[in-house]
């Protein structure tokens, strides 16, 4: 029967507790958006931004959002793309972008998964996603992404075509929210160097170590 569902157990009631609730209600929310912890950090690019490493301050935690020193700015044009690498697989479920209350703020989000190194070139095709933006200078808004075209994520791009009609564009913070996995990567790989029939490679053959398998 479902009466017992409708016991106030432990953690189930969040309307009675009020400022508690909040917090906690906080806390969780703080926490489904932890993706920033799962970047690979040393392989992150931001193209055009303004000052170097800059792009890489805005993954951060949610609770920081509002550090108003740490954001990236556009240099040339209004345009910024990021390539993001995680440290597994990832599910990605929703993203925060904030920026100003002004026309610095992105109007444009495009998504692409898995082609690392993009450039401005690549960002002509088409993309997994496009969003369009509200202006969100607290980091509230949520965009929910398509789960089945990001259900298996090791590198993400975002790209900021546009934003409100000033010459660059800010972003303060951006927020990444879903599941990681570790990437199961084969530690032993056995290499083998095989000539192939083709007879220009046959001198191959002869400078080919024979001791190569990995006992």
């Amino acid at each position: 029967g479902g009466g017992a569902d409708m016991a106030h157990g432990p953690g189930r009631c969040c309307c009675c507790c009020g400022e508690a609730a909040a917090a906690a209600g906080g806390a969780e929310r703080g926490a489904a958006w932890g993706l920033y912890l799962r970047i690979d950090r040393q392989r992150l690019q931001c193209l055009n931004e303004r000052r170097e490493g800059s792009g890489a301050l805005v993954f951060r935690a949610w609770e920081d959002r509002g550090d108003r020193a740490q954001f990236v700015e556009s240099d040339d044009d209004e345009e910024l793309l990021f390539n993001v690498p995680f440290t597994g697989n990832v599910k990605l479920k929703g993203i925060i972008v904030m920026g100003e209350d002004d026309g610095t703020h992105p109007a444009e989000m495009r998504l692409f998964r898995n082609i690392p190194h993009m450039s401005f070139d690549d960002t002509a095709r088409e993309p997994e996603q496009t969003f369009s933006l509200n202006r969100d200078p607290t980091g509230e808004l949520e965009y929910p992404t398509k789960i089945a075209r990001f259900s298996n994520v090791y590198h993400l791009s975002i790209h900021f075509p546009k934003n409100f009609g000033a010459e660059t564009t800010k972003i303060f913070y951006i927020g990444l929210k879903g599941e990681w996995t570790e990437a199961h990567r084969h530690e032993v790989t056995i290499c083998n160097y095989e000539a192939s029939a083709n007879p220009a490679d046959h001198k191959l053959e002869q400078i080919t170590p024979q001791t190569h398998f990995i006992s």
